[in-house]
């Protein structure tokens, strides 16, 4: 019997417990799995949003959590780069993806390989854009306070 290769690719920008959701699952469907972290730039390109967190300190966070077999890099959009890379069997994306125009792509793109679409339920309560919205209103509303110079 093979081995099933799994991938979850996500940006992983501030680690929250809907990337932890979806890695949990993801390990229950898979013998090895891989996560994708989406590169600054990709993350800029695709969501016009660059990440709080760098890349390589994201890649650290991930592959520090204890769920995931390896980290992946993802420098280009396209996930067929990620597959050549990988040769995932399976990737897992969020349901909000489901019947979706950039859902149904996937499906077709990476079905044509034989690689098998797995969605789960997207963490309504928690994502990395509201918590990006909050961190900015806080800083927005506090006063700046100086730090006193050391003698």
């Amino acid at each position: 019997m093979s081995t099933v290769i799994g991938y979850a690719p996500g940006a992983y920008d501030l680690f929250h417990v809907g990337h932890l959701n979806v890695l949990r699952q993801a390990r229950e469907h898979c013998d090895l799995l891989v996560a994708g972290v989406v590169a600054d730039e990709v993350c800029e390109l695709t969501k016009g949003v660059r990440p709080f967190v760098p890349l390589e300190e994201r890649l650290d966070i991930v592959r520090s959590i204890g769920i995931v077999d390896a980290v992946h890099a993802e420098t280009t959009p396209d996930k067929l780069d990620a597959w050549q890379d990988v040769r995932f069997h399976r990737i897992f994306k969020g349901d909000d993806w489901r019947g979706t125009p950039k859902g149904y792509a996937l499906e077709e793109r990476l079905g044509a390989l034989g690689v098998e679409v797995v969605y789960f339920p997207y963490t309504m309560h928690t994502s990395s854009t509201m918590l990006r919205r909050a961190v900015q209103g806080r800083a927005a509303t506090q006063p700046s306070r100086a730090v006193p110079a050391l003698a």
